[in-house]
């Protein structure tokens, strides 16, 4: 899913591109990706984009006379831009033609979960506003007086919408292994320190692929979103050497999802509980690595 860095650089893109332009033509080729009744999606031709911001993972494009449309990517959802010339191609879910170009939607795989809301006025964003501060925004304490405002580990405190705003599983296995922090740890038992290495590493991590995605693109749009990059640290480096200690990564898969860690820089060596193959190898199962590289 595109996160905090990715869609910041998504919105500097079409901002440079379809801020002043009106709306020529809007299609979209599935019934599923609207959400909304009113209003309808007729009543944005020939308006003009007058803003575009981000919301947490969300993508807020206004128009003028109050219209605003709100796209959601969630896991498989990507953005392309074609010049005027360019053919629109089929596998879309959604295009936006403008004098100078056309904005199109696709989502890969089976399960449609992209969605487009349509509303009028900024007050209707407020439903699409989880509450989460903003990672780059808030100071050390409120950093660490969110976090310890509910008890859960802090992996799943990161990536709480409600809690900060725009990061996911990528970026979240970035942070931790940079601020040398067990994903499983409760945010209960964080020392103050570990809150220090970890608010600094959550602002670094992302101004840092924010500004990789930035050059990345250059001038061009951004083509190349993906959660899974080579200059990751750990996020989809499973058994690959971390480039920290050389300790192979380790993951802890759970439904669609898996965490990549260090088990050397952020577990103290200890080998964390995954769900599915440590239940299935019990008691075979290793603890620490020094079990695990001796295998």
């Amino acid at each position: 899913m595109p996160e905090l860095p990715d869609v910041t650089v998504y919105v500097e893109a079409l901002q440079s591109r379809i801020v002043g332009q009106p709306l020529t033509e809007a299609r979209l080729t599935t019934p599923f990706l609207l959400r909304t009744v009113e209003p309808g999606l007729a009543d944005f031709a020939g308006r003009r984009v007058t803003r575009v911001s981000r919301m947490a993972k969300r993508i807020i494009i206004a128009f003028d006379n109050d219209l605003r449309a709100v796209m959601h990517l969630m896991i498989a959802g990507r953005l392309h831009w074609l010049s005027p010339k360019k053919r629109v191609p089929k596998t879309i879910i959604a295009a936006f033609q403008f004098p100078n170009g056309t904005l199109t939607w696709t989502e890969a795989g089976t399960q449609k979960r992209a969605s487009l809301h349509l509303v009028r006025g900024d007050a209707a964003l407020a439903p699409f506003e989880r509450g989460g501060l903003d990672p780059l925004a808030c100071s050390l304490k409120e950093f660490a007086e969110r976090s310890r405002s509910e008890n859960h580990t802090i992996k799943r405190t990161l990536t709480d919408q409600r809690m900060f705003s725009g990061i996911g599983n990528a970026y979240s296995d970035e942070i931790l292994h940079r601020a040398r922090v067990s994903p499983v740890k409760l945010t209960s038992r964080l020392t103050d320190e570990e809150y220090e290495r970890l608010h600094a590493a959550t602002r670094l991590v992302l101004r840092e692929w924010v500004a990789r995605l930035r050059a990345e693109a250059a001038d061009e749009f951004p083509e190349k979103v993906t959660a899974f990059r080579p200059e990751m640290a750990v996020h989809g480096k499973y058994n690959q050497p971390c480039p920290v200690c050389a300790t192979k990564v380790q993951r802890i898969r759970y439904a669609s999802n898996e965490t990549n860690y260090c088990p050397r820089c952020q577990t103290e060596g200890r080998l964390l509980a995954d769900r599915g193959l440590s239940r299935l190898l019990k008691s075979d199962w290793p603890k620490r690595i020094e079990e695990l590289e001796g295998s």
